[in-house]
């Protein structure tokens, strides 16, 4: 009676024991998670990095009031185009013609005293020559003559700032472009400062963006191919339709931001680019052995970044990378995996360091798109 009785208390032992087996066995097979990984090839490369431009006029200019008084003349208009010296505002010059005249009649006063004191000067030394009086007359009518003169100058350089103030009661466009606003209207009031208008010259443009010290140093090695071609990319997302070059760049790298400034140049043909404009240059470098990984394949610790490499086994390893620079989605890895090496391409976040996976090679379209 004792043995049955341990028999039927041993069998749901066996069968419990059974189910943990069972449990156990699907558990481990449910930790096996199918994700996608990728085999790291270098290539070359062609990098397309894009920084934000700030876009200016090849001229640009303020056209200011250089003398107080009324606008007489407003002979152009917002958005007109104008030509190098084409009269764009004429200020009331009746006070600054009336200045010249007095300035004028003054210079002739001082060259007649001028004359006059030369004569006398004459006439004191053909006295002294016949020794009818001391030669110390002489030297003063002299001196008289030297100070005469001086006014003259004086009395010519007055005359010319005048000339020159009935000038700029005139004012022309220094070169060929395009009116601004026009913030006064005829018959306004300034002074000398005030602003009346802008004048840009878009026949091309000029486009400043701030590029990393790595990547100054690789664009100063490929300069020998001629890698200087840019792209701009407008603000509603559009592609400029001509290329530009880099022209030239600033003499040091802000110590900030650590970056330096470039300028490039775009012909403006359409006149479809403005003073003040914003948008994105596209600089195209070339990397040879590059070994990239997407950026979502990558994750930080600590300011640290590390992939999950997967060994032979199916087990993953959270590794360290060290990354070169980064290029719009991906990563150029400077150390930390070598070629031949799979990682982790998407859902490193439901794994964990010494997890076991069932790998997917990710469909190539879906990997890196380097350019041999």
């Amino acid at each position: 009676m004792i043995k049955y009785c341990l028999a039927i208390f041993m069998l749901p032992l066996i069968v419990a024991t059974g189910c943990n087996v069972k449990g156990n066995a699907e558990s481990k097979t449910k930790k096996a998670i199918s994700l996608p990984v990728i085999g790291l090839v270098k290539k070359d490369t062609v990098l397309h990095q894009t920084y934000v431009a700030e876009i200016q006029a090849l001229e640009n200019v303020e056209i200011r009031a250089k003398i107080p008084g009324f606008i007489d003349k407003i002979l152009v208009d917002e958005g007109q185009t104008v030509t190098k010296g084409q009269l764009l505002f004429s200020i009331e010059n009746a006070e600054y013609q009336t200045q010249l005249k007095k300035a004028t009649a003054a210079l002739a006063n001082m060259r007649a005293e001028a004359r006059t004191a030369e004569l006398e000067m004459q006439r004191v030394k053909i006295l002294v020559d016949k020794n009818v009086i001391a030669k110390t007359e002489y030297e003063l009518a002299e001196a008289r003559l030297h100070a005469a003169q001086a006014k003259v100058n004086e009395a010519a350089s007055q005359e010319e700032d005048a000339r020159i103030r009935l000038t700029f009661t005139y004012i022309r466009s220094p070169f060929n472009g395009i009116i601004d606003r026009i913030p006064f209207k005829a018959g306004s009031l300034v002074t000398e400062g005030n602003l009346l208008t802008t004048v840009s010259n878009l026949d091309a443009i000029y486009a400043y963006f701030n590029v990393s010290e790595n990547e100054y140093l690789r664009y100063r090695q490929q300069k020998k191919q001629k890698m200087d071609e840019v792209m701009l990319l407008l603000a509603d997302g559009t592609h400029y339709p001509h290329t530009g070059h880099v022209e030239t760049m600033e003499s040091e790298f802000d110590e900030n931001t650590g970056s330096i400034a470039f300028r490039a140049r775009f012909p403006n043909p359409e006149k479809l680019l403005k003073h003040g404009a914003t948008g994105k240059v596209s600089l195209t470098t070339n990397v040879e052995g590059a070994l990239m990984v997407p950026q979502k394949a990558v994750f930080e610790i600590q300011d640290k970044n590390y992939v999950f490499l997967m060994g032979k086994d199916h087990k993953v390893k959270m590794t360290n990378i060290v990354p070169k620079t980064r290029v719009n989605d991906y990563i150029i890895i400077q150390s930390g995996l070598t070629e031949g090496d799979t990682i982790v391409y998407e859902g490193i976040q439901q794994i964990r360091d010494g997890a076991t996976i069932q790998p997917i090679v990710a469909p190539k379209d879906s990997l890196i798109a380097m350019k041999n």
